[in-house]
């Protein structure tokens, strides 16, 4: 598998990876677990290094199945993650991209993904009420506080 170079990051993925929300989330009826955990392995084996997901797909069910297939490959391989959209009770999005919801996002992510780190953390959609520079800003405590 051709590796690639994500911006001036110096991490390194692989040139294909595996977007995993439709795994349990999004598009007709959820597979097996069993099914999706033995497809992640499979993608790893063939030298994908790469798995995306959201803390809004499920939501937090896609996390939990990642995390759970991932659980002893976290050293192979790259996760990222999302972050900035809930869900209303009437199933309505809702973008909240304000300091303390990135945190506890993070956090949360952390715990279902089952790892100490997360490689790549990004907003999933621009939320309005929050400038791009607060973000940002949210993001970097982020990395100095040591949640790479």
């Amino acid at each position: 598998m051709k590796t690639r170079i994500l911006g001036q990051s110096g991490i390194a993925v692989s040139a294909i990876g595996m977007g995993c929300m439709s795994m349990n989330f999004g598009y007709g009826r959820p597979s097996p677990e069993k099914d999706m955990i033995e497809l992640i392995h499979k993608a790893v084996d063939l030298g994908v290094t790469l798995f995306d997901t959201a803390e809004s797909y499920g939501p937090y069910t896609n996390e939990e199945l990642v995390g759970k297939a991932l659980t002893g490959l976290r050293g192979k391989v790259r996760i990222a993650t999302k972050c900035g959209i809930a869900f209303a009770a009437d199933g309505s999005l809702i973008l909240d991209a304000s300091a303390p919801t990135l945190r506890r996002s993070l956090e949360g992510s952390l715990k279902r993904l089952r790892t100490d780190h997360i490689d790549i953390y990004y907003l999933h959609r621009v939320d309005p009420k929050v400038s791009v520079e607060e973000v940002a800003q949210t993001m970097s405590r982020f990395i100095q506080e040591g949640f790479n």
